[in-house]
């Protein structure tokens, strides 16, 4: 119930801003107008209705890869307790170990496989296109590549977190969650350029082109800065739907204690 609730408020309230960043990303008449003209031009166009278009695979299926991406990465996590090595830490790293760089990966393999077709139905509806069962799958190299880095990121700075500032993780709520939050966000800002170059390449913009190629071609023409188009409201969206889907799902908690539910 209450993965449920936070799942639902995180897509009602982040997908407006997840929409107006894929249109400045990959769709054409978009290329150059900023987060506020592409708001206005979407709102004038389709209608409040059109900020919502592609919101049905995130709605259904965001709380099945992020359940998995953070089971997975537990087991494979305890996995590695029965090998001293994968405990060991590594020079250099304020006790960063192998396990957790393993676990990572695990996790954002298993997320990358549920996630990209979701994605992929996602992008197309935004940018107002098709899409069809066979061609689900486009994308998923640079998808794969994207996740390994944003959730590799993001598992290293929390386990640093818990390691060296644990009595941050004292409070039941805004200690969690301000890290959490400062996590994703500097694990987005790291891994941009390629989320940029997904959603173009599940977007159809341009002709088909190898990912490299793709880069060097936005660096080219839009120059490199062009790599972190969009970022403004992918930021605005993480900040706000974590931050409200919290506060949502900590109330729910307290409704469900008090329908006895729940001890």
């Amino acid at each position: 119930y209450q993965r449920r609730v936070r799942g639902t408020t995180r897509v009602m309230v982040g997908h407006p801003l997840d929409t107006i960043k894929t249109k400045m990303q990959a769709q054409q008449g978009f290329e150059r107008t900023t987060m506020v003209g592409t708001l206005t031009k979407t709102v004038r166009t389709q209608g409040v209705k059109g900020l919502y278009r592609g919101c049905i695979p995130p709605l259904w299926g965001s709380g099945i890869f992020r359940s998995t991406q953070f089971a997975v990465f537990e087991a494979a996590y305890t996995y590695c307790d029965r090998h001293p090595i994968l405990k060991s830490e590594l020079p250099g790293t304020f006790g960063l170990q192998p396990r957790v760089l393993l676990a990572g990966a695990c996790a954002s393999t298993a997320r990358a496989i549920i996630e990209s077709p979701l994605e992929l139905a996602k992008v197309r509806r935004q940018t107002g296109q098709s899409y069809e069962i066979r061609g689900l799958y486009k994308g998923f190299g640079v998808t794969w590549i994207r996740t390994m880095g944003l959730m590799g990121t993001y598992f290293i700075l929390i386990d640093s977190f818990r390691r060296n500032t644990p009595h941050l993780f004292s409070s039941p709520i805004m200690g969690p969650f301000l890290l959490s939050g400062s996590a994703a966000t500097l694990a987005w800002w790291l891994v941009w350029p390629f989320e940029n170059m997904k959603s173009q390449v599940q977007g159809n913009y341009g002709r088909d082109m190898p990912l490299v190629q793709r880069l060097m071609l936005t660096v080219r023409e839009r120059g490199f800065f062009g790599l972190y188009r969009g970022i403004g409201p992918g930021t605005l969206r993480s900040f706000l739907a974590n931050g409200t889907s919290m506060i949502v799902m900590s109330n729910a908690q307290k409704v469900v204690t008090k329908m006895g539910i729940r001890d």
